[in-house]
């Protein structure tokens, strides 16, 4: 099956839906068992629902499955699943990734890899762990589908990502985020071919080449709450996520000549419920921020740190802090050294030390915010005071203060003017 880019945007979903019929035709194997792994409900404006939804109707009479790349997110309820995917989409197609029992060993990534990847920081090896229904599960085809945008983790999200580490073990996504992590954040955002990228690479060519797996990568843009798709890629090879890659950091990156004095981040409510995933306020601004500057990130849906029990407890006991912080404290203790992706992430939430990040919240009490090294701000006090419904994206001026509003920082990435290539 040849790769097909479409790169001039909008783009219909009429027009997803003839190029994804024509491609399916050229696929020589006779379909009766296809696996589609789509991002969860924190991707909801990457047009994946819609997109998986048209691939669930249009590969019938197949037997379809539905596997969203949590990672170690939530598993989405059966509402979010009707939301982002379509009410018509049956609840037992559905099925639910857990990323510390679900899992297969597929190859290990050498140390010798790492460190060389890494710069001689990291001297590791990484065990790649599948989602045994990718593994074993007899398809005809696997249709990883998502959005690729500038990601804090890897550089650019999606691809292979969607597979090692959306459906993927504890080991590899402990590892890939320690390492996005003391590589540097800002050394990676925004780019493709990041030292966490090569692992992921790595993996793909070594342990996943067997597997008939084809990617389906989304562009979008989001103006004015109005979210657009902007190019569609498909097909199996690597020039699929370089192409999308190139449409991305045309269309969600805005670059500044200024940093930021003040900006106020809103978190829609279903999307954000936990500074795991809310802290996208801060990876996808910190770039752009002004030293002494502050962050203000409202935020109604958030009622917890982490994910799940265990990741909210270690978040809760180490707080945010600042890389070397962070690194000493890996040095010295077993818990977070055996807990790395916590580790990265307590890194990357960190403004290190250059400028405040303010939560508003409703669910979660002043002491539980500052605990974690945040300024607190009540919930009912910022919405009065910023009122999210008048303002516009971008520049706004607040009582003759000028502020930048954001509504989701999921869909760009704010970076003073530098070179991305």
């Amino acid at each position: 099956m040849a790769s097909r880019f479409l790169t001039e945007g909008p783009i219909t979903l009429e027009t997803v839906q003839r190029e994804l019929s024509s491609w399916l035709e050229e696929y020589e194997k006779p379909l009766n068992k296809v696996l589609l792994v789509p991002p969860d409900g924190t991707r909801a404006h990457s047009m994946a629902g819609p997109i998986t939804n048209m691939l669930y109707h249009m590969l019938q009479p197949a037997e379809v499955k539905i596997l969203p790349a949590l990672g170690t997110h939530t598993p989405m309820t059966l509402e979010e699943k009707q939301r982002i995917f379509g009410a018509d989409v049956p609840a037992e197609v559905y099925l639910d990734h857990n990323w510390r029992t679900d899992v297969k060993t597929v190859g290990v990534v050498p140390g010798s890899y790492i460190k060389e990847i890494s710069g001689g920081q990291l001297d590791y090896q990484v065990t790649v762990e599948v989602n045994r229904e990718i593994t074993d599960g007899n398809y005809d085809l696997i249709l990883s589908i998502g959005q690729v945008v500038p990601h804090e983790v890897v550089g650019m999200a999606n691809y292979t990502k969607n597979i090692v580490v959306g459906c993927g073990g504890k080991d590899i996504i402990d590892k890939s985020h320690f390492l996005g992590a003391v590589y540097g954040m800002e050394r990676m955002m925004g780019r493709d071919y990041s030292p966490v990228r090569q692992m992921f690479d790595y993996a793909e060519e070594n342990f996943l080449r067997n597997l008939p797996l084809y990617y389906i990568l989304t562009v979008t843009e989001t103006r004015e709450q109005v979210t657009t798709l902007q190019g569609l890629f498909v097909g199996k090879e690597r020039e699929v996520f370089s192409q999308a890659v190139a449409k991305s950091q045309a269309c969600n990156l805005d670059l500044l000549e200024e940093p930021f004095k003040k900006v106020i981040v809103y978190l829609e409510p279903r999307e954000f419920r936990s500074t795991w995933l809310g802290n996208k306020s801060v990876y996808r601004t910190r770039m752009a921020m002004a030293d002494d500057g502050e962050l203000i990130i409202v935020a109604p849906g958030v009622h917890s740190f982490g994910e799940d029990p265990e990741i909210d407890r270690l978040i809760r006991a180490f707080g945010y802090k600042t890389t070397p912080e962070i690194l000493q404290a890996v040095e010295t203790t077993a818990e977070l050294a055996e807990n790395l992706s916590v580790a990265a992430h307590l890194i990357h939430g960190s403004s290190e030390n250059r400028f405040k990040i303010t939560y508003a919240v409703q669910h979660l009490s002043e002491e539980e915010i500052r605990g974690v090294n945040y300024n607190y701000l009540p919930l009912a006090e910022a919405m009065q005071r910023y009122k999210i419904e008048e303002l516009k994206e971008g520049f706004n001026t607040i009582d003759g203060e000028e502020i930048f509003y954001i509504s989701n920082p999921a869909l760009g990435l704010w970076a003073l003017e530098r070179d991305f290539s």
